[in-house]
């Protein structure tokens, strides 16, 4: 038999932050990998290092078979400069990392959620050990950048859209989370036999669980990142509508948008119609599921967005909720192919309480069944691993 190879991981996030990156690795250690994940000190979304994580606390760590090495970063914080010097420091200490390393493995594999800077230590140790690098993109760089954070300085935008044109160059083949992401890359001239439509998938404990039936409102919960992208300064605006209509929205999660969001609510006098549990690990999300009616995905009115497919929808259908989506392109494709929920145009609140009032009265049993046989037809996830396991073994 074959022995399995040694796959480097880099990723500015893993345990006990929550990304499927973290899932991934644990089944590649379940294969017969051996997996070594490069990462930072955990401090997202709050922006503060996590209890018992330092500079000088748990740098090197050991998690369900994973050897874990965390290199000391600026954290997030909560202003622009902080998050800049975030991305940065990571680039430097995992760069002098990867030069100097005696670490030796067969494949490097890079989680890339923004930032893209992440993935230059490894495309330099794949480079320096002459090995396959492999790139998942989940954000698209720079258009994320000019879109989200409203850079458009030509200086600052063509760096940046050089240094992708280098990484995308380095890697060896390049999975994205959606075809419209393969799109992009092809467009940019990335050669259309590297790219690879890998679509995310949800861990095993998001299952279907037995509904909460005793009285309650009807309740829409929104679980993962409350962050700027999301667009969730819809949902104020729309509860101010449905005052009457015996409406609750759990939010489920943690961000830096959190507090503005609680005090745009309060602007609205509708903190009766919403409540927030902060940070939950997210096998524990399904029970929340329990006690809701629908999930709630959207986005902020910026064109990039429609070419995303966000993890959390995955974890909605696995679990088959109904869903309601501020949302366009790759969502609502999904969404409609499915016919497991109601989408409406990201800005849009009164489309958003007319899907909700639309929703109250539908038939959600069958959306729920629709969107889970979606779900186990294309984003299985034994099949995605298997697909993946050809790549790594090549």
């Amino acid at each position: 038999m074959t022995e399995k190879k040694h796959i480097l991981v880099i990723s500015q996030y893993f345990y006990p932050e929550q990304f499927r990156i973290n899932d991934i690795c644990q089944e590649w250690v379940k294969r017969g990998y051996q997996v070594t994940a490069v990462t930072g000190i955990p401090n997202y979304p709050q922006g503060k290092f996590y209890d018992s994580y330092g500079i000088c606390r748990r740098r090197k760590e050991r998690y369900q078979g994973i050897d874990i090495i965390r290199l000391p970063i600026v954290p997030r914080g909560n202003s622009s400069l902080m998050l800049v010097l975030n991305y940065l420091s990571f680039v430097l200490t995992a760069g002098i990392w990867s030069r100097f390393t005696g670490l030796r493995a067969d494949k490097v594999f890079i989680f890339e959620v923004s930032p893209m800077t992440q993935a230059l230590p490894g495309v330099w140790y794949a480079r320096r050990r002459r090995i396959p690098c492999f790139l998942y993109v989940q954000d698209l760089w720079p258009d994320n950048v000019e879109m989200v954070t409203g850079i458009h300085n030509r200086h600052i935008l063509g760096f940046l859209d050089r240094m992708v044109s280098y990484i995308y160059k380095k890697c060896s083949r390049i999975f994205v989370t959606s075809p419209s992401f393969k799109q992009v890359l092809i467009r940019r001239h990335v050669a259309e036999k590297k790219v690879t439509y890998w679509p995310q998938y949800a861990e095993d404990f998001y299952q279907p669980v037995k509904k909460d039936t005793g009285p309650r409102p009807f309740t829409i919960i929104f679980t993962g990142n409350i962050g700027y992208a999301q667009g969730l300064e819809i949902l104020p605006r729309t509860a101010h509508s449905l005052r009457d209509d015996g409406v609750q929205f759990l939010i489920v999660g943690d961000g830096r948008y959190r507090q503005e969001m609680e005090e745009e609510i309060k602007k609205y006098k509708v903190s009766d119609m919403f409540a927030f549990t902060g940070r939950v690990l997210p096998e524990d999300v399904p029970a929340y599921f329990a006690k809701s009616d629908a999930a709630f995905i959207s986005f902020k009115d910026i064109p990039l967005f429609a070419s995303t497919i966000p993890a959390k929808l995955q974890s909605y259908m696995a679990c088959g909720m109904p869903i309601l989506a501020v949302a366009e392109g790759e969502t609502e494709r999904i969404i409609r192919e499915a016919e497991c929920g109601f989408c409406s145009l990201p800005g849009d609140a009164d489309g958003l309480v007319s899907n909700i009032r639309r929703m109250q009265n539908c038939d959600r049993e069958t959306l729920g069944k629709n969107a889970r046989a979606y779900s186990e037809k294309f984003f299985r996830k034994e099949a995605l691993l298997n697909e993946m396991d050809k790549y790594l073994e090549e």
